[in-house]
Parts: structure tokens; C-alpha cells; sequence
């Protein structure tokens, strides 16, 4: 297969960069905000510059950010979130420049897992530096409870929604930046979901913000409309979940809708040492410690049934609709053995369904990871024709079954 030249750019650093190791020392005093939080959602409560190896090479000023946003699961209640902001490097144009909300994949529930603490992967490294190259400024939030105190409610729709929302609003505010409100959603993954439930949600939570479409990626979500047969519960049911995927969903997800519950509580013995290391560590150190241990799936996780926990969990991370305002551009690789194909052709089904423009992007040979990057000339011509008014062509007329997950093809950059 014969890539354009960003792919091979890609697909040497994909064999060379490896992702920003977790286990660091805990966050510093910076994401510590003790106190309430008085102000509005989506004000600034503190910034500082960002200095990095990992930031992508066509950034010109970083900074990491502390913002107030609405408690996702306590409405009444306002929150502190942190970020991180990139500036593309050279002047910027007339008027600021755009803007990015950039919706992180899964990293994991330990405040050492913030990405503006740890740091992106390689592959997220390179995607955000094709934004800058684009001439796109790209603010990114840790999410709610990711960095900052409180359990972190992971692949809840709404604490995500709000956290990506507001981080926006509070970059726009600080005129230093130079950005210009007129926005993209880009979301992978979890973030993928997050940036769906943010392009759902702005409309009536952030009518404020000019946002012209989103581009999602390996898109892990639920939408209320969904065809039943076509729902896959790998990512919402434990005893089918991968166990790492699991385990954060129980340190995370159920323990933020049920804080009364203690979480080991659930937990058989291995499951135990599993949550240890959710506390502690990140994605891939479950990974490492489910191979260690031995652990097939979330069900042996588990000490009871939590049958319950699985209601509450849809309940919280399902969309209650499909519709949106904006065009939203679906990238789904057919080798994707981790989000599943099926559930992605089910959520664009119910999105077209809604009435919503979709223009959804099928790969043979690309798996999760790699349909980030390999995406990208795609939702360039789409970013393009959403940024200057354009028609953007729909596929909701023609919709086809993905078929069988298929083998990853060699030598495409993070297509492991």
C-alpha cells in the first residue's frame, strides 16, 4: 500500500517513540485546588507555561490550565479541571487562531494518568502536530477528576461534555492566547464518545461557543436511539470488557455514580490487585498486571453480581438522542478489535437516524489505534469544508454493515 508522504513521517516515528511511561510522582501542587470553586464554568483559575518533551514539534507557546467547570454528576456543584493549551508556532492569522477541543482516549483513573501531567503517546503526539501544522490552536482537558481531586467518571457522557466544553470557554477568555471562536471537536476512543456527548451537549450548555463540526475517531459511545441488536456491550458491561478496560470502569465510572460504595468491595482477589494498580498507575500498566495475573476478562474481576451497576452505568453513559446541529466526520478502522466495528456502525446509524450530517470513513486494515493518523486527509478535506461553508458530503443514504473485524495491515504508522 502506498501512503502519502505524512504517513511515512508517521510511520518512522511510530517506530521509534514509545508512549510517556506512567508510574510518575503525583501531580504537581498546580492541579491542588483545595478549596470551592466560586466561579462561573469555563473561567480560568490559574495557567502557567508548559515546558515538555513531549510537546508536538510545531508548537510555538504551551500552557497548562486550571478552569472551573459543572460538576457532571452534581449539577449544582462547580469543579475544577485541568489542561493544557498548544499555540502553533509563527504569527497568528487575522482575528486569532481557530480552535481545536482536542478529547483524549483512555489513559486511565489515577491523577498521574492526566495527559498534561504524563504527557500524549507518540501517536497523539503526531495527530495534535498536524492540527498545528493546519493552523489550528489546540486546547486539551485532562477531563473531570483526571489530575484533579475527585474520582474521575470515566466514559460518562456529561463530565466529559462539560470538561471539554469549558475548557474551551476559558482559553477564548484570556486574550494572550489569540484564538478566535470558531471550533473544532476531535475526540479518539473515549474521547471519541466524550467529543460526541460535547458536540450533543453545546448547543444548550455552551450556546456561547462557535463550534462548526467534529471528528471522531475509534468512537466508543451508546445513543438512547441505537438499534438494541446493534449495541455492543464490551464497553458497558464487566464481565465482557477487557479486563484492564474493567477495572477502570469500576475505579472509576461505577465509583463515581455510587461513592457510597466502597470499590474493592466488588472485587475478587485478583480483582484487588488490579485496582491497586488502577490507583497507582495507568492504561498500561493494567494491561502488564491482567497478563501478570492472568486475567481473561472483567468477570473474573468481580466478587458479586453487579447487575445493577451495569443499569446505572447506560443509565449515565448513553446519549439520550442522536441529533446534532453540526456535521461530525466518523473514522472507524475494520480492523478495530477494541472499540468493535459494530457499535460504530450502530451509533452512525442512529445519528443519520436523528437527522444529524455524518459523513462516516470505513478502513479496511486499520485497527483503533491507527485510524487516528490514518484519518487525517480524510478530515482534512472535511475540517476544510466545514471551516469555509461548504456542503459537506453525507453518507447516511449509504450505510452498509462493516462485516467481520479484519486483520491489521503491516506497516502503517500505530496500527498495532
Amino acid at each position: 500500500m502506498k501512503f502519502p508522504s505524512l504517513f511515512s513521517s508517521l510511520l518512522m516515528l511510530s517506530t521509534i517513540c514509545l508512549p510517556v511511561q506512567s508510574m510518575a510522582a503525583p501531580p504537581a501542587p498546580f492541579y491542588d485546588w483545595s478549596g470551592p470553586v466560586t466561579d462561573a464554568p469555563g473561567t480560568m483559575l490559574r495557567s502557567e507555561p508548559l515546558k515538555a518533551t513531549w510537546l508536538p514539534a510545531d508548537t510555538g507557546k504551551a500552557f497548562k490550565i486550571l478552569y472551573s467547570s459543572t460538576d457532571g454528576m452534581k449539577p449544582e456543584n462547580k469543579v475544577p479541571v485541568s489542561g493544557y493549551i498548544l499555540i502553533p508556532s509563527g504569527p497568528a492569522p487575522k482575528g486569532g487562531w481557530p480552535l481545536v477541543i482536542w478529547a483524549h482516549g483512555t489513559t486511565g483513573v489515577a491523577d498521574v494518568c492526566a495527559p498534561s501531567w504524563m504527557g500524549p503517546a507518540a501517536r497523539d503526539q503526531a495527530y495534535l502536530n498536524v492540527w498545528l501544522k493546519r493552523g489550528f490552536a489546540v486546547v486539551a482537558s485532562d477531563y473531570q477528576g483526571l489530575g484533579t481531586p475527585g474520582t474521575h467518571p470515566y466514559l460518562l457522557y456529561r463530565p466529559e461534555a462539560y470538561s471539554l466544553l469549558d475548557a474551551a470557554r476559558a482559553v477564548l477568555k484570556q486574550h494572550h492566547f489569540d484564538i478566535q471562536n470558531k471550533a473544532m471537536i476531535v475526540g479518539q476512543s473515549q474521547g471519541g464518545g466524550a467529543a460526541l456527548a460535547a458536540t450533543w451537549a453545546f448547543p444548550h450548555y455552551a450556546p456561547d461557543l462557535n463550534i462548526k463540526g467534529a471528528v471522531l475517531t475509534g468512537l466508543v459511545t451508546a445513543i438512547h436511539q441505537d438499534t438494541p441488536e446493534l449495541n455492543e456491550k464490551r464497553y458497558t458491561t464487566v464481565d465482557a470488557m477487557d479486563p484492564a478496560f474493567a477495572t477502570l470502569r469500576l475505579a472509576g465510572t461505577d465509583q463515581a455514580i455510587h461513592p457510597e460504595t466502597d470499590p474493592s468491595s466488588l472485587f475478587s482477589e485478583k480483582g484487588k490487585k488490579m485496582l491497586e494498580v488502577a490507583h497507582n498507575g495507568c492504561l498500561h500498566d493494567l494491561f502488564r498486571e491482567a497478563k501478570k495475573l492472568n486475567i481473561k476478562t472483567g468477570k473474573e474481576l468481580v466478587s458479586r453480581d453487579i447487575t445493577a451497576y451495569d443499569r446505572d452505568m447506560t443509565r449515565y453513559f448513553e446519549l439520550p438522542d442522536g441529533h446534532l446541529t453540526v456535521p461530525v466526520f466518523l473514522g472507524t478502522g475494520l480492523a478495530d478489535n477494541m472499540a468493535g466495528t459494530t457499535g460504530q456502525y450502530g451509533a452512525a446509524l442512529a445519528l443519520c437516524k436523528a437527522g444529524s450530517v455524518v459523513q462516516w470513513h470505513k478502513y479496511p486494515g486499520i485497527t483503533h489505534s491507527g485510524a487516528v493518523n490514518y484519518s487525517l486527509p480524510d478530515s482534512e478535506q472535511f475540517t476544510h469544508d466545514i471551516m469555509n461553508g461548504s456542503p459537506v458530503a453525507s453518507s447516511c443514504s449509504d450505510m452498509t454493515p462493516p462485516g467481520p473485524i479484519q486483520k491489521p495491515t503491516p506497516n502503517i504508522p500505530f496500527n498495532q
